[in-house]
């Protein structure tokens, strides 16, 4: 059974940086789309970055230029760079990867940034 790991959410200040790291276990995870998605309190759980097996990028508008996401197959891993935090960057990430039978999800990492 797939399952997905993150790790290098925290506490920030405006400005400044965090990277957030996703590994998968009990899949070819190499094969599939795998990226970021967020969720603030109150809102609906949008995404934020995915990067195809291919190397196609596709960045949400309000990333683009301060985000940056990449994987290492070997490693069954994705991560995003966060730069440029700010406080409306403020909610919980969640890791997923699409498989042939649906979309997996992480349990959540917690991305605070303080203004």
């Amino acid at each position: 059974q797939a399952q997905l790991v993150e790790s290098g959410g925290g506490l920030v200040q405006a400005g400044g940086s965090l990277r957030l790291s996703c590994t998968a276990s009990g899949s070819t995870f190499s094969s599939y789309t795998a990226g970021w998605y967020r969720q603030a309190p109150g809102n609906q759980r949008e995404l934020v970055a995915t990067r195809s097996s291919g190397g196609f990028i596709r960045y949400a508008d309000f990333v683009k230029g301060r985000f940056t996401i990449s994987r290492d197959n070997a490693k069954r891993a994705v991560y995003l760079q966060m730069d440029g935090l700010k406080p409306e960057d403020t909610a919980v990430y969640y890791c997923s990867a699409d498989l042939p039978w649906g979309k997996i999800w992480g349990q959540g990492t917690q991305v605070t940034v303080s203004s």
